[in-house]
């Protein structure tokens, strides 16, 4: 009888978010990566088993608590270290993001056991999955850039002030100019002329709360006041900016407590 082949359960795809060349999500149990190349780096966390490589002729893991870097232009291959396979989540980044002279020191230690940068690259993953979420899933990326230069590229001294009320507040007026049609955090570094990881800094500093957080709360308060004129959650949604109805009742959900459509028939 022969063997059943594997049918792996993957989904991929190209989002909106600058640098970001591919996210791939997949679940192998049996399948084996030749050695191969890749233009970009590879920054990959498992969530269930655990996958070996070889990279440079060393062989490496990736346990549920690591995150992995591979460099661009160095062969690899891949394959399950577990009987039951493995799940990953995989952020193909953009060459130009972490630089050339990194790629020695990420081939000498690819494997970053970093609980607080496994949590931040995973966040990035929950960011992308929501068309509409895009600057969240930029302002996230950043920090976890920074973190990865901080592994591969240690620094001395002390740690940068964050705090630049004046550029944090330009943010703030671009952010309130563009509450409908957004901004991405790359446009609104080179407006500003501020870096995109000292502005998220900034910002987060001055106000307590994010750039994206700040722009979703704008979106849901305007919302609010459009229900409550008797419009239609569709209609509203395409009026605030968001991705879509259901983009809205997200987010309108995680900050009101309710649906928009149930605060819409709560209006006297």
């Amino acid at each position: 009888m022969a063997a059943r082949e594997e049918v792996p359960d993957i989904s991929a795809w190209r989002p909106r978010v600058p640098g970001v060349v591919e996210v791939f999500h997949a679940r192998f149990t049996e399948y084996a990566y030749p050695m191969h190349v890749h233009q970009a780096w590879t920054l990959l966390i498992v969530d269930d088993g655990a996958v070996r490589y070889d990279l440079d002729r060393h062989e490496h893991g990736t346990p549920h608590d690591t995150v992995s870097l591979l460099p661009p232009h160095v062969p690899h291959n891949g394959s399950p270290a577990t009987p039951h396979g493995f799940r990953k989540r995989v952020l193909y980044l953009d060459a130009s993001r972490l630089g050339d002279d990194l790629i020695g020191p990420a081939v000498d230690g690819p494997d970053l056991r970093d609980p607080l940068l496994r949590r931040r690259v995973g966040q990035v993953h929950g960011a992308l999955t929501h068309p509409g979420d895009e600057l969240e899933a930029e302002s996230r990326l950043t920090f976890v850039e920074e973190r990865l230069r901080t592994h591969l590229r240690p620094r001395t001294g002390a740690a940068p002030d964050r705090r630049d009320p004046a550029l944090a507040r330009s943010l703030r007026e671009l952010l309130d100019e563009r509450i409908a049609h957004g901004i991405g955090l790359d446009e609104a570094a080179r407006l500003l002329y501020a870096h995109p990881t000292h502005l998220v800094r900034a910002f987060s500093a001055a106000y307590g709360i994010a750039p994206h957080q700040y722009l979703m709360s704008r979106r849901v308060e305007r919302a609010r006041r459009l229900l409550l004129d008797g419009r239609a959650a569709g209609e509203v949604a395409a009026t605030t900016g968001f991705y879509d109805q259901a983009h809205l009742t997200r987010h309108f959900k995680r900050l009101v407590g309710v649906t928009p459509g149930r605060y819409r028939l709560s209006a006297r």
